[in-house]
């Protein structure tokens, strides 16, 4: 059984890149032979990250499945080393629901649809090797195998927005996604041969997070070391994870990107930073950790209150579910910053929650979107009598949103604002009024785009698509059994979070 988990493991990671490869040899017109394809890798991958999330022993916990393959023998030793624990487990799932939902909603793309798809598994496949990878020189080479595609994938298939005042166009947003994203990783580039430097000094020169965590839990790197090198990864990462000030260009992104890379992007993407802070900065620097906290969680405020502020004043749907990510991506920054482990096992639910509800309110939208070419509140008044399934759909993800008790949400953010309370009650007080402040400006959005008499304009309007809604309907069903019976979900994370917390942390 071991082998066999091992395997699903590296396929968690082939199977997308084969898929990619695939597709480049693949006639360029056959758009809808190109489609299912599509779904059949995606399925593939979908049935991957439910086996080694149904197989992880949560009695055992650590990581799992752990397999080895040499590529660079001699003095650097780097191997291609995968494993699993309860952090990166719940993200693999999360990763294989969202890849297949939005490849599933692509059917509307035409135009070069093979490059589409070829680009659109490669950042899968990235995805997939982040969160499984166990040696820092493959996780960083996965970290950029994520992020690059996105330029394409904006810049070619994105869509610019004319705001009366100003336009938006899709380079911009590309290019801006691009240069913070890349000014990002050379920090964390930095700080990754700093480690592999300090424990060459120390006579045990590696990648490894293993060799490097028991560096760490052994007390050999110094604390200097650490309070220098932390901060590189913290924002590095973080500017991936929305951290404010590094997160403009989030929104911008949302906005020029197609329906299927605004999931990747929101859903999973975002995520990567917010698990490199965890499994990098903190597991490998924990004094480092315990002495930047406060800035990290100060920052993570920052983000819940202006975020939730910013999509207050927006009237674009985009940049509303765009600011309401760099909020959400506050609390999951504000959990990890609490080194508390309802704070922390908060923050990885959270991260897993807000991947569900922000992929549903993307592909959501661009459904309207593509029947109305427009986004504007102010122009989609009473959709509701013309899109009914789309607005109970979209009421649900915007519930679960503002942390309706019985939704995905309600228990993320309740564990992170009782991790806190904890140890930043200030900080906690302010977390719960931009919870507040999400529920106005989710109700607001709900009121102005769905309820009330529909234009005239609507008349001829249709719901979503069976493929969309079908899509939908999956991803309310996951969001109210999480949100009913988180047990499966924490249970795996509980086990495996620990033993990153620090000695002064208060225990379960």
């Amino acid at each position: 059984m071991n082998d066999f988990n091992e395997i699903a493991m590296l396929l968690l990671i082939v199977v997308p890149l084969a898929g990619s490869l695939s597709m480049m040899f693949m006639p360029g017109g056959q758009t809808k032979e190109t489609w299912y394809f599509a779904i059949f890798i995606a399925a593939i991958s979908l049935c991957l990250s439910l086996v080694v999330f149904g197989n992880y022993d949560y009695n055992v916990g650590g990581f799992q499945y752990v397999a080895s393959y040499e590529w660079l023998p001699g003095p650097l030793d780097i191997s291609l080393s995968l494993g699993l624990d309860g952090i990166s487990a719940p993200m693999v799932l999360l990763n294989g629901l969202v890849l297949f939902g939005g490849v599933l909603v692509s059917q509307t793309v035409h135009y070069r649809a093979r490059e589409f798809f070829v680009l659109l598994f490669a950042l899968a496949a990235g995805v997939y090797g982040v969160f499984v990878a166990q040696d820092l020189f493959f996780l960083f080479f996965f970290y950029e195998l994520a992020v690059l595609p996105m330029y394409l994938l904006i810049g070619v298939w994105g869509s610019s927005t004319d705001f009366g005042t100003f336009l938006r166009t899709k380079e911009y947003g590309a290019m801006k996604l691009l240069i913070f994203l890349v000014a990002g990783s050379i920090l964390v580039w930095i700080g990754i041969l700093a480690l592999y430097a300090e424990s060459s000094d120390l006579g045990a020169a590696t990648f490894s997070l293993e060799g490097l965590g028991q560096l760490a839990e052994s007390g050999k790197i110094d604390e200097d070391f650490q309070k220098w090198v932390f901060p590189l990864f913290m924002v590095g990462f973080g500017a991936l994870a929305g951290l404010w000030p590094f997160h403009t260009w989030s929104p911008d992104g949302h906005v020029a990107a197609p329906t299927a890379v605004s999931m990747l992007h929101a859903g999973v993407l975002m995520k990567l930073g917010a698990y490199g802070i965890i499994r990098v900065g903190i597991f490998l620097l924990p004094e480092g950790a315990e002495a930047w906290m406060p800035v990290l969680i100060s920052l993570g405020t920052i983000n819940v209150l202006y975020g939730a502020m910013s999509a207050m004043s927006q009237n674009d749907l985009k940049y509303i579910i765009g600011y309401s990510s760099v909020s959400h991506m506050g609390y999951v920054v504000m959990g990890i910053a609490t080194l508390d482990n309802i704070g922390m096992a908060g923050a990885v639910l959270q991260m897993f929650a807000h991947g569900l509800m922000t992929a549903l309110m993307f592909l959501l939208v661009g459904s309207i979107y593509h029947k109305t070419h427009t986004r504007d509140i102010n122009v989609l008044n009473g959709l509701a009598s013309r899109m009914p399934i789309n607005t109970f759909f979209f009421a649900i993800a915007g519930l679960a949103s503002l942390g309706l008790p019985g939704l995905s949400g309600f228990i993320a953010e309740f564990m992170v604002f009782t991790g806190t309370f904890r140890t930043y009650m200030p900080l906690g007080i302010l977390a719960v009024i931009g919870a507040a402040l999400t529920a106005i400006y989710i109700l607001r959005l709900l009121a102005r785009t769905f309820m009330g008499e529909a234009d005239e304009r609507w008349a001829d309007l249709t719901d979503s698509s069976r493929v969309e809604l079908s899509v939908g309907a999956a991803l309310v069903g996951i969001m109210i059994f999480v949100g009913v019976w988180p047990e499966p979900l924490l249970r795996v994370i509980t086990v495996s979070y620990t033993h990153l917390t620090l000695p002064t942390n208060r225990e379960v």
